[in-house]
């Protein structure tokens, strides 16, 4: 993988995360934490979840959400399923 394709899929997880949240992109840091700093609840961590899931053509297990709370996990895990 390239650091472009990281790049990119960095950047569409972020406007995924930040489309979900209805925050600016320039209010979310890689480190952020959704909840305590974006107000994000359980809903929207499955809404996130599942947009990922469809846009990257994954299967992540709900499992996996008490690990998505900041974008650096997001991408982790969502790496971990793709297989990047």
């Amino acid at each position: 993988m390239t650091s472009t394709e990281t790049s990119s899929r960095t950047a569409r997880i972020k406007e995924i995360v930040c489309d979900v949240l209805e925050i600016d992109e320039d209010e979310m840091t890689p480190t952020s934490l959704f909840i305590d700093d974006h107000g994000a609840d359980s809903l929207l961590a499955i809404e996130i979840l599942a947009l990922l899931e469809k846009e990257f053509k994954v299967t992540i297990e709900q499992a996996e959400l008490p690990r998505m709370v900041n974008l650096t996990a997001v991408h982790e895990v969502v790496a971990e399923s793709a297989g990047w």
